[in-house]
This record gives structure tokens, sequence and C-alpha cells, in this order.
């Protein structure tokens, strides 16, 4: 009995400690978060690391990415493709995980006619990857894509984005060196005013 007394001790002073500090520990998707929010108000060039013969509107184009817009629950990254300024990656974060959607606009800020497809998170990924499930707007609005999985990396010195439509030999992928900031491009068509 007499050993016993150190060990209830031990246990009622780790209690005590741990309710004084009562802030649960980061998650993967918490970690991810904050290494992305490390890119605002950044740009950077990449290039086409995996691509097939439909990725024709990419080639031979500069590709900038600008982390144009960040806060605690959105981060919107422009990603110009030579003077086209159509597309914006818009990651928010949901009571359930994280959401990837993409906007499309054309030059007079009116949105495209296939805009804001994308997905959600189906679990807690990892500190550096997280992939995005296409949702039932996207498989509504390209069937094709129903089956899509969109993944965001942030690792040291590299941003990436990456496609995979599952059942086809369908890859895109993405890769932008972060330790090479380049000027900032003009805004996304319809994102001029956001900050």
């Amino acid at each position: 009995m007499k050993h016993l007394v150190p060990l209830v001790l031990a246990a009622v002073v780790g209690a005590a400690c741990q309710s004084a500090d009562s802030t649960p520990a980061p998650t993967a998707q918490d970690e991810f978060w904050t290494a992305l929010q490390t890119l605002c108000d950044s740009a950077y060039e990449g290039q086409i690391v995996e691509g097939s013969a439909a990725d024709t509107a990419f080639a031979g184009k500069t590709l900038v990415m600008h982390v144009r817009h960040c806060s605690d629950d959105a981060t919107h990254i422009a990603f110009n493709v030579g003077d086209d300024r159509s597309r914006t990656w818009v990651l928010t974060r949901t009571g359930e995980g994280l959401r990837l959607k993409h906007d499309h606009r054309h030059e007079d800020g009116s949105e495209d006619d296939i805009t804001q497809y994308g997905g959600d998170t189906q679990n807690d990924g990892t500190a550096t990857t997280q992939e995005f499930h296409a949702d039932a707007h996207t498989a509504e609005l390209i069937p094709a894509a129903s089956t899509n999985i969109w993944t965001v990396e942030v690792t040291p010195g590299v941003y990436a984005y990456a496609l995979r439509r599952e059942g086809t030999d369908r890859r895109f992928r993405v890769e932008f060196d972060t330790t090479r900031p380049v000027p900032a491009p003009e805004p996304s068509w319809g994102h001029e005013g956001a900050h």
C-alpha cells in the first residue's frame, strides 16, 4: 500500500497539470495550415513535373502561384498560367477538416461556368500533405471528375499541387520552389480588391 501512494500522487499531479494546460495538441491539419500560412504574401514560380496530353494549356507558359489572402480559416492562392489569371485555389477550414475549391473567372471578373469544384479531406492527413476528394458539386458539374483526388503538399522548399483521377491514368502535378520568391503578379481576375 505504501508503494501506491507515490503513484496516486503522481496521477493527481499529472491530472492537475493537464487541466491547467487544456490546450489540445495541434493536429496534422493544424500543422499543415500553419506551414501553408508561412507562404502568405509571397509568390513562387513552378513547373509541371507530371502531366498528360490534356494539359496543353500549360505548355511553355510561366507558372506562378501567389498566396494573396490568409486568415484563420481561409487561404487564397492565385495560380497564373502565363497571362491567364483565371485561376484561384481557395483552401478553407471546415468543422470536419479542410476544403479545396477552384475559383475560375473570366477577365471581366465574372464566374466561369466551370467553377467552385473541388472537395474535402476525409482524414487528418499529415503535417505536410492533405488530400481532397471530389464533392457532390464537382460530380454534378464535371461527372468525369467525380473520382478526382487533389493533393496539396507543403514541404521545406516546395509547394506542390497535384491531381489524380482514380480508375484512370489522369495525373497532374506542379511544384513551386518556395526558396526563391518572385515578384508578385497581378491579382487573379475578379479578386483585384481582395487582400
